[in-house]
Parts: structure tokens; C-alpha cells; sequence
């Protein structure tokens, strides 16, 4: 009886011995092996064999990618200006030994490493740059924590900046100048577009002299020429008549009076400041003049039969 229960601690203490000597380590995680106390080697994903009671698991690393936090500071730029800035840190253990025995808590560490320089980094700008530069901002970050945090195995792989709080009075200053710039902007505007306008009318007035004076020579070169007709015209018929004259013939003197005659009421019949006028002459030679027209007429047709 006595045997039988030895047999079954033995046989219990064995199978318990195995399985302590057997550790199954997680996709994502790396176990640190320690041999009285000193990392022996790393226990990788998948099933792994140890020394029981020689060998024991030391840290459970996860050497998946993680974020980290970055809590809110106050940071004063190189203006003075006093801004509050939190942000968000990526980072990847790639050696676990390094990250469980090189540091003591490897978040706190390079929470305090990534706090410190971002007040290092945004001190040496001035307000202006440090609203407009944050590319530049998180990738002067991220090479310094980086270089600072490869003695302890980790990778940072990104720090952003998440948010930059001015003060208040710092806000409004800064929409009274986005508004006076804005305003700026559509004064110039304005001014761009009346110079335009004036630009175009007045180019569009010098086109207009430009056809006018045009319209104005052509005018006269037409007027010119219609008083030279009407010149050569009247030579023509003053000539015709010095022929009759030359030739005896008195009816073409009579035709010639009677045409200035005649002209002569039309003028005056067309005065715009004369609608009524007294003839002092008598019918009869208004009859007379024109009887010479009609024999002129006649004796013209005359020949033509």
C-alpha cells in the first residue's frame, strides 16, 4: 500500500516535472529564460522546452507594435510664448532581453525621453514655425528618441504631434491677423479690378476715337469728293452755257438766270429761321425766265428728233 502511493507521487511529481519543462509562447510575445536567476536565451513563438526547476520564465515581452500616450505640457517657444502640446508615440520591442534588463520600465522611460525633447525641440522655434512646421516637428522627434531608445531594443517608429494649444489672447491676436490679412487681400482684389475696368474702358474709349476720328475722314474724304463733282458739274454747265452765248443763242442766258433763280428760293424756302418771305419782283419775269427754260427745253428735244 505504502509502495503504491510513492509510485503515484513519483508518477504525479513526473508529470508535473514535464509539463513545467514545456512552455508554449504566444504568437506576438518573446519569454525571457533565466538559470538561477540569469537570462539564459529568449523562448520564441510556439513550444519551447526549459529545465524545470532550474529554469524559469523571467519577462513576457510583447513585441507587437504599440502606442504610448504622451500627456499634455505647457512648452515655452523661443518667442516666449507659452503652448500646451500633447502627442502619441509608435514603438516595437525588437530585442527582449535589452527591453526587460537594459531598462527598469520601458513605457515610463520613453515616456519621459519623448516629453523632454519635444520641449527641446519646440523651444528652439518660435510660435509661428512651431504652427506650421509639424511635419518637421515630429521628424526631429523621432531621430532623437529613436537613436536614444536602440540601447534598449525597442524601434520608435513614429511620434506625432497631436495637438498645439496657444493661449487664448494668443488665439484672438492671431484671428485679428488672419482677418486684417484677409481683409488685405480682398482690398487688393478690389483695387485689382477697378484698375482693370479702367484699363478696359479706357482702352475701349480709345478704340471708339480711334473709329470715330476713322468714321470723321472718311466723312470728309466723302464730302470732298461730292463738292469736287459738284465743282466739276458746274464747270461743265457754266461752260455749256458760255458755248450758247459764244454760238448767239440768248434763250441758254435766260435758262442760266432762271436755274440761279430758282435755287435761290430754294435756299430760302429751306431756312430753318425763314418760313415766310416777300418777293419784290414782278410775275412776269419769273414767267419769263421760266418760258426761256421751256424754249431751252423745247429747242434741246428738237434737235434730238
Amino acid at each position: 500500500m505504502g509502495f503504491m502511493i510513492f509510485v503515484s507521487v513519483l508518477l504525479l511529481l513526473v508529470i508535473v516535472t514535464l509539463f513545467s519543462g514545456i512552455k508554449s509562447v504566444p504568437q506576438g510575445y518573446e519569454w525571457t529564460q533565466e538559470r538561477f536567476g540569469k537570462f539564459q536565451r529568449t523562448l520564441k513563438p510556439g513550444l519551447n522546452l526549459i529545465i524545470p526547476y532550474i529554469d524559469r520564465i523571467g519577462r513576457r515581452v510583447n513585441m507587437m507594435e504599440q502606442v504610448l500616450d504622451v500627456p499634455s505640457q505647457e512648452v515655452i517657444t523661443r518667442d516666449n510664448a507659452l503652448v500646451t502640446v500633447d502627442g502619441v508615440v509608435f514603438y516595437q520591442i525588437l530585442d527582449a532581453a535589452k527591453a526587460s534588463y537594459e531598462v527598469g520600465n520601458l513605457q515610463q522611460a520613453i515616456l519621459n525621453l519623448t516629453m523632454t525633447n519635444i520641449r527641446t525641440v519646440m523651444g528652439s522655434m518660435d510660435l509661428d514655425e512651431l504652427l506650421s512646421n509639424r511635419d518637421q516637428i515630429n521628424a526631429r522627434l523621432l531621430a532623437v528618441v529613436d537613436e536614444a531608445t536602440e540601447p534598449w531594443g525597442v524601434k520608435v517608429t513614429r511620434i506625432e504631434v497631436k495637438d498645439i494649444k496657444p493661449p487664448a489672447d494668443l488665439v484672438a491676436s492671431m484671428a485679428r491677423q488672419m482677418k486684417a490679412e484677409r481683409e488685405k487681400r480682398a482690398n487688393i482684389l478690389d483695387a485689382e479690378g477697378f484698375r482693370q475696368a479702367a484699363i478696359l474702358k479706357a482702352e475701349g474709349e480709345k478704340q471708339a476715337a480711334v473709329l470715330s476720328a476713322e468714321g470723321a475722314r472718311q466723312a470728309a474724304f466723302l464730302e470732298a469728293e461730292a463738292r469736287e463733282r459738284s465743282a466739276q458739274a458746274e464747270a461743265a454747265a457754266t461752260r455749256m452755257v458760255s458755248e450758247a452765248i459764244a454760238a448767239g443763242n440768248v434763250q441758254a442766258i435766260n435758262y442760266f438766270i432762271a436755274q440761279r433763280y430758282l435755287d435761290a428760293l430754294k435756299d430760302f424756302a429751306t431756312s430753318p429761321n425763314q418760313k415766310t418771305f416777300i418777293l419784290p419782283m414782278e410775275a412776269t419775269s419769273i414767267l419769263g425766265s421760266l418760258q426761256g427754260i421751256a424754249a431751252v427745253a423745247e429747242e434741246a428735244f428738237g434737235k434730238k428728233k
